[in-house]
């Protein structure tokens, strides 16, 4: 039985903003994964639960059997475990994505853990959120890059 748990935790700059999401897989203790990736503009929630399906989606893809998942989102545990209501279509459509892929384990555990036991979930998504607003800052600089020959006022 492959025994698996995973942190999750997203991040954005404002809510909403550009959001991206981290993941650290565990396997017996071992790190045997990471996820960190911009997922566009999105409210922190909306980033919290990306964070968990991405992470569920990867442990189907590993074959997991028995699923621990720790995230430091008070939201996403209590609406996955029921202990509060979804009004939000979007967050209710993650919702029922989490529910839906966690059927496909043999144990499925969600816990809520303080954002001190979530430091590598939490870097992955600063790091992903980092690299995102540094490609905006490349891309804009790359626009106002000319040489000589390419310059429409040396065509002249």
């Amino acid at each position: 039985m492959k025994k698996f748990e995973i942190y999750t935790d997203g991040a954005c700059k404002g809510n909403p903003g550009e959001a991206a999401i981290g993941v650290v897989i565990n396997c017996d203790g071992k790190c045997v994964g990471e996820i960190s990736k911009p997922i566009g503009e999105a409210t922190n929630n909306i980033a919290e639960y990306s964070a968990l399906v991405f992470g569920l989606q990867e442990l189907l893809v590993l074959r997991a059997d028995d699923v621990n998942v720790y995230t430091d989102s008070e939201l996403v545990y209590k609406q996955v475990i029921g202990a509060y209501k979804i009004k939000n279509a979007k967050l209710k459509f993650l919702n029922d994505q989490v529910k839906s892929l966690a059927r496909g384990f043999k144990s499925f555990k969600i816990s809520h853990v303080p954002r001190e036991k979530n430091k590598d979930a939490d870097r992955l998504a600063s790091e992903a959120l980092k690299e995102t607003k540094e490609k905006q800052t490349d891309m804009v600089a790359s626009l106002f890059e000319y040489s000589e020959e390419e310059s429409p006022s040396s065509k002249g």
